[in-house]
């Protein structure tokens, strides 16, 4: 479900109490442990954090006009999602984030490749999705994102 908002706020505004609520929590744990350097703004209808053309003119090898993508959150129609492109780049991250995740939550991880879904809002781990915010600087994921993309 992408939004056609331009701003988090009226992002948060158009959900749900319920979801208004979730992706209020989950977005103050990532800006509350995200690196500096990061930028929030919304891409594809989703809340996102990115890494701004000031720090990597390049932009996104897909649209170059858009920023570096990171991070996402978004209110989907069945569960809330937050799409971490590093999970999906990085075997280290992803690692640590599933053992990290077995060892707090109870149930199985709900995760495609840089997607994690959660069904049951009340079993959303926000402290463990910031210390994921908080893993990778913006310079870090350059450099990840361009050892991907010179493959």
């Amino acid at each position: 479900m992408q939004s056609k908002v331009t701003t988090p706020e009226e992002y948060i505004s158009e959900l749900s109490d319920d979801r208004k609520q979730v992706i209020i929590q989950l977005r103050d744990a990532i800006l509350n442990n995200l690196p500096e350097g990061f930028e929030e703004v919304m891409s594809y209808g989703m809340i996102s954090y990115v890494v701004p053309h000031s720090l990597y003119p390049t932009g996104y090898h897909c649209e170059p006009k858009k920023p570096l993508p990171f991070l996402s959150i978004a209110s989907q129609k069945n569960y809330v999602a937050v799409y971490h492109i590093a999970l999906y780049s990085d075997q280290q991250v992803l690692n640590w984030f599933k053992e990290e995740y077995g060892k707090k939550q109870k149930g199985k991880l709900d995760m495609g490749k840089s997607c994690i879904r959660f069904k049951k809002l009340e079993q959303i781990p926000y402290s463990l999705l910031g210390e994921l915010a908080a893993k990778i600087t913006p310079q870090e994921w350059i450099a990840t994102y361009e050892k991907q993309i010179k493959r």
